[in-house]
């Protein structure tokens, strides 16, 4: 009895998950016009920001194959949607907290550690984490790179 239960949830849920992929929410993969260039003040803070922070902070997104795939499409443009408004490379009304980059690195509040596991390349750590803060601040702090 309990076996049989058990198969039917799981038939119920094969069937949720593959309905819940028709759902169109959570799939707009179009990445909007950069209309803002960043004067950087090194290629290792140009390399490191696209690597741990562009996915969600500037209009060069790459979605993964999973950002296909519902639920975790709903997650991902959620995140990606939520980061652009806050601060977003790509357009220059997106600068305005561009200060508060390098202070939420420093805080370990960036990148969000739900984005670490399949961005390795994204992890932050000692000396590289230092001397990419100091490129943020410089880069940043740019009066150039800080117009409405």
């Amino acid at each position: 009895m309990k076996n049989n239960f058990i198969i039917k949830l799981f038939f119920v849920l094969i069937v949720i998950f593959i309905v819940i992929q028709f759902y169109p929410f959570g799939r707009d993969h179009e990445n909007p016009p950069v209309t803002n260039q960043i004067d950087w003040d090194s290629d290792f803070t140009k390399e490191t920001f696209y690597n741990a922070c562009a996915d969600c902070h500037s209009n060069e997104t790459k979605w993964p194959w999973y950002s296909n795939i519902a639920p975790f499409s709903w997650l991902i443009q959620s995140d990606v949607e939520k980061g652009r408004r806050h601060f977003n490379i790509s357009i220059a009304e997106g600068m305005k907290d561009a200060d508060e980059a390098y202070e939420e690195v420093e805080r370990d509040k960036m990148p969000l550690p739900i984005y670490l596991p399949l961005h390795p390349e994204a992890k932050l750590e000692g000396e590289h984490k230092q001397k990419f803060i100091a490129g943020l601040k410089a880069t940043f702090n740019r009066e150039d790179n800080l117009k409405e």
